[in-house]
């Protein structure tokens, strides 16, 4: 169990938090030098999708049989395709299929039900813009698919806010791993440690932590707030992005 001050305070409207968590071992989580980056999720951080990506999961699952998938699933978010795939089918139907296939069939089913209803999480466009005023540089950092990634910021229309995109299929290790964070820090040219990570699920989380991110801020639309503040290393937690009152709460 992580050590918490019992102590919050609140320097923003609504939901929004500051929490110091004391973690054991190495990594730590904490701005020590000044924010010039900032790193996000895409699945439940960019859009509120959550619910989507379920129901995609539905209709591909009913293809091949497999009526067990929506327990296995509650622990998948954030992972990459091969590994909840991994979880969810059986072995034989990857042998048969392969495990691209099979993902590339998923995400199609995806972007078909989504692209009618894609919207922003809201706030998202407005805290953008202060970042990019202020001279932060932004990047993505998702373990799904290149091609969901730029579904996404096209389709809301915040592409030109994104320096560099790392898609789950440009790195060796998803999430909970730290490579997709630790390469899109480099992609902007900067340290973690300069960077607040935004994420909604605790395998991002906890990636965000082991690459040494200086703040982690949590969107609560996968997880609720009491979850993430109980058990994850989030120090930031909100409900949108209209909760943030100005970047100076994330530094």
């Amino acid at each position: 169990m992580q050590n918490r001050q019992t102590g919050a305070v609140h320097f923003i409207k609504k939901s929004l938090f500051l929490r110091t968590n004391q973690k054991k071992g190495p990594m730590k989580t904490g701005i020590s030098r000044p924010l010039r980056g900032a790193l996000f999720d895409m699945d439940g951080t960019l859009v509120d999708n959550s619910p989507v990506h379920v129901r995609a999961f539905e209709i591909f699952c009913a293809r091949y049989g497999v009526t067990d998938w929506r327990e296995k699933l509650d622990g998948a978010f954030g992972m990459g395709s091969d590994d909840i795939m991994r979880m969810l089918l059986p072995a034989e139907v990857i042998r048969t299929r392969g495990l691209k296939t099979l993902a590339d069939e998923k995400e199609a089913i995806y972007r078909e039900i989504y692209a009618p209803d894609i919207r922003p999480v809201a706030g998202l466009r407005t805290l953008l813009e202060r970042l990019r005023d202020a001279g932060i540089r932004c990047a993505v950092g998702s373990s799904g698919c290149r091609e969901n990634v730029e579904f996404v910021l096209d389709r809301c229309g915040i592409a030109e806010f994104f320096e560099a995109r790392i898609s789950g299929d440009m790195v060796s290790r998803c999430k909970p791993d730290p490579e997709i964070y630790l390469k899109a820090a480099a992609a902007l040219g900067l340290a973690p440690a300069e960077c607040v990570v935004f994420e909604d699920a605790k395998a991002g989380i906890e990636a965000a932590r082991r690459a040494g991110a200086g703040r982690i801020a949590v969107v609560a639309t996968t997880l609720t707030p009491e979850t993430i503040r109980r058990e994850t290393a989030a120090e930031l937690v909100f409900g949108d992005y209209t909760e943030i009152s100005g970047i100076e709460a994330l530094g």
